[in-house]
């Protein structure tokens, strides 16, 4: 592989310090999957009792470990758990290899932690087509379990990373009838960043104790309105996963309708997506994209996801430049219902456009200005109902194109 792209300019500052998850150990370690000089496995085991829960890619072409976590994520006992994460191949249309390679690592993993294999869920990220060396994982597992840390989660985010540009985490801490409850999380991802369910890696925990039906139907919602609203490159990967485990070990029992627990989760969730925008390949700019007044909450979403995709609007963004043409376009090719003489566009608070047509005090320096912020506010009103959503994307700049020219070299 290439060198790797510089430091995003929207990086946070440093990574988060995250609460430790008590029933969750965390190991690394360099096994050379693709990579030389850098961890590229990571290995979370999860205490007995923990709960599972998970969305992920609806790509025609899921890889093999897609595949197994979809088969696995219904089935809750008492037992313990494990994810085994592997950065530098997707292991993704490799056919009978790759669900050979899945069963081997998987069934290696629970061996080593005496786990039932079932219990035992993998990802892999990477270039897609290769068949997956999984020797080189196995042959460390003896080392990642003598290694296993509660306090190593850090080093977690820093080995699934591929065309990354920092690692990336979020957590909270909640109260609950007067006792805490934690929530940590972490995420990988880039580029083809288009989900259709979740997005790219991502492995969050928590120690509230929740039923596994409940925690499903958690995360399903809640992914809805974080990892399924942005977009770095249109692109839906064969491998994004999302899991979540609850380990239970605070012994605070979580139902569905604990409004605090939801509140918290939402926040990580939201900001492990915005973080993956803000790593966006190439990316110098963060776009967040409003749409109101749609017929539906889908449609209006379907209007934001077009704007949010738009390889014009995109690049007139990173040139800085209020093309609200280009908006104009997007909306029309959306497929979903707008009335030309009732769009209203606002760059930030300049009202661009209203009732169909150019604000007569428009004045295009102001807009210029706003387009010069690292944060963009674009919104769009249709006039035509109540229906609402928001999405976030990035520019498109030449670094894309350097770094995914480069991605297999």
């Amino acid at each position: 592989m290439g060198k790797a792209p510089p430091l995003s300019p929207l990086a946070p500052a440093a990574f988060p310090e995250l609460p430790v998850i008590p029933g969750v150990r965390f190991a690394t370690v360099e096994a050379g999957v693709r990579y030389a000089g850098r961890t590229d496995v990571m290995l979370a085991e999860l205490a007995p009792g923990t709960a599972m829960a998970g969305v992920f890619t609806r790509s025609a072409t899921r890889s093999a470990a897609v595949l197994d976590c979809e088969a696995k994520i219904g089935n809750h006992d008492s037992s313990g758990a494990a994810i085994i994460v592997n950065s530098g191949n997707a292991n993704a249309f490799t056919g009978r290899n790759g669900t050979e390679s899945v069963r081997a690592v998987t069934q290696a993993v629970a061996d080593t932690l005496n786990l039932p294999e079932t219990r035992v869920f993998s990802s892999s990220t990477g270039v897609i087509g290769e068949p997956l060396p999984h020797d080189r994982i196995n042959a460390k597992l003896s080392s990642l379990k003598t290694s296993l840390s509660d306090d190593a989660i850090a080093d977690a985010a820093q080995a699934i990373m591929t065309t990354d540009t920092f690692p990336k985490g979020s957590g909270t801490t909640i109260e609950i009838d007067g006792q805490m409850v934690r929530i940590a999380g972490i995420a990988k991802g880039s580029g083809m960043i288009a989900p259709d369910m979740a997005t790219m890696l991502v492995y969050i925990f928590t120690d509230a104790a929740i039923d596994q039906p409940v925690l499903q139907s958690m995360v399903s919602a809640l992914n809805e309105t974080s990892f399924n609203c942005i977009t770095v490159d249109g692109d839906t990967s064969t491998s994004d996963t999302l899991l979540v485990a609850a380990t239970g070990a605070s012994g605070i029992r979580v139902t569905e309708n604990s409004i605090g627990f939801m509140e918290g989760l939402r926040r990580v969730m939201l900001d492990l997506a915005h973080q993956v925008v803000r790593d966006g390949e190439g990316a110098t700019k963060f776009v967040e994209i409003s749409v109101t007044g749609a017929t539906s909450d889908t449609e209006a979403r379907t209007h934001a996801m077009a704007i949010a995709n738009s390889p014009l609007v995109k690049t007139a963004i990173a040139g800085e430049d209020p093309n609200w043409g280009r908006i104009v376009m997007a909306i029309g090719k959306s497929g979903a219902p707008a009335d030309r003489d009732r769009l209203e566009i606002r760059f930030g608070d300049v009202l661009v456009a209203h009732n169909g047509w150019v604000n007569p005090d428009y004045r295009e320096e102001d807009a210029a200005a706003h387009m010069k912020q690292q944060e963009l506010e674009v919104h769009v009103d249709l006039g035509l109902g109540g229906g609402r959503a928001v999405v976030w994307t990035c520019d498109l700049t030449h670094g894309y194109i350097e770094i995914n020219a480069d991605y297999r070299s």
